[in-house]
């Protein structure tokens, strides 16, 4: 089977805190009826629009795809690992934390067993949007309970502003809000497990408040000092378009490209590529045909795809998801002539 680049269809997630319309991204989904939260761009059920597997799920297409599709690091993982999707809130989210693995693989093993670990990249934020992240200093899990109870929990978390552009990696057992005038890009393990909070007394559709998940939430907080936060890019060397390493991780690895002019896009046998689309509008080139793309949309390339060429109307901004070999990572980057101590800025944890 001759490897193709392939559209997915967005999956979106109705959500209380959401908008009712997501134009420029999705100029179809606007005056709606129920207000939608997140468009699920890599969903088990996100739908190929072209190619050998059109028509199908991203989960059927992954289990039907040959290996060399995968990549040799992922021939035999059984499903999609990665979930990127954009985050459209017209109100506070929940304050609310994600467990790690372990604790997943533990006790929430008919949620799928994998904890949450995610980054958050800012595609657009207004003046004054701010996200909740962390703990303040020295607060305890008594503090935490007694906030809880008199509804000051907000006090109790740092409040960052955050711009247009920013990159946030957010760890599990991270304490966090994600506040209304903006759109984030989220990148994560794939896991829907999130342990609500607080919610604001909000109440859904059937006038019943959401449910609160505040023993587990206990349980899986780090109430010490917490790693994550905002990351500054790591400018890579390329001749081509502006690069930049976001964030890298055992569970992904986003660069952002800037382009003004035809870029390649090399394959690499040991993993899959997909590509976000943030900005700008254009086509993928392959050595028999064009691949039209626009602001909203992601594209899945298999790895063991020929040589790509991305081919910008204008300027394009466009993010690149990997699931990488950490190790394998920075050493690529020590071969650029980048220093461990940048390096370890942007990729995060052990070798």
């Amino acid at each position: 089977m001759q490897p193709v680049l392939s559209r997915l269809e967005p999956f979106f997630s109705p959500r209380i805190w959401g908008q009712r319309s997501l134009a420029p991204w999705y100029p179809d989904k606007i005056n709606l009826k129920e207000p939608l939260g997140e468009a699920w761009l890599t969903a088990f059920e996100s739908r190929v629009a072209n190619g050998p597997f059109v028509g199908k799920t991203l989960r059927e297409s992954w289990h039907a795809m040959p290996a060399e599709w995968r990549g040799a690091r992922h021939a035999s993982v059984a499903e999609f690992p990665v979930l990127i999707k954009f985050i459209f809130p017209n109100d506070k989210l929940s304050i609310q934390v994600h467990p790690n693995d372990a604790y997943a693989a533990k006790y929430e093993r008919n949620a799928g067993g994998r904890g949450k670990t995610e980054m958050w990249h800012l595609v657009c934020a207004q003046p004054g949007a701010e996200i909740m992240f962390g703990l303040e200093p020295g607060v305890n899990k008594e503090d935490f309970l007694r906030a809880l109870a008199a509804g000051t929990l907000e006090k109790l978390l740092v409040h960052l502003p955050v711009q247009t552009g920013d990159t946030y990696f957010v760890p599990a057992g991270t304490q966090h809000a994600i506040g209304p005038g903006m759109v984030i890009c989220e990148i994560q393990e794939y896991s829907d497990l999130t342990y609500r909070v607080y919610d604001y007394g909000r109440v859904d559709s059937a006038g019943k408040p959401r449910e609160l998940h505040i023993e587990k939430s206990l349980e899986v907080t780090n109430f010490s000092a917490g790693s994550g936060g905002k990351i500054e890019p790591l400018a890579l060397h390329s001749p081509d378009a502006k690069k930049y390493l976001l964030a890298a991780c055992e569970f992904f690895a986003t660069e952002r490209w800037d382009c003004n002019r035809t870029t390649p896009i090399e394959s690499d046998p040991e993993e899959f590529q997909v590509f976000v689309i943030l900005e700008g509008s254009g086509a993928f080139h392959d050595s028999e045909r064009a691949f039209p793309y626009r602001p909203g949309e992601a594209w899945f390339l298999p790895a063991n795809l020929p040589t790509t060429l991305l081919q910008p109307d204008g300027v394009s901004s466009v993010l690149r998801v990997t699931v990488p070999d950490t190790g394998a990572l920075r050493q690529q980057l020590r071969n650029q002539g980048f220093e461990d101590q940048a390096i370890s800025r942007v990729v995060i944890g052990a070798e």
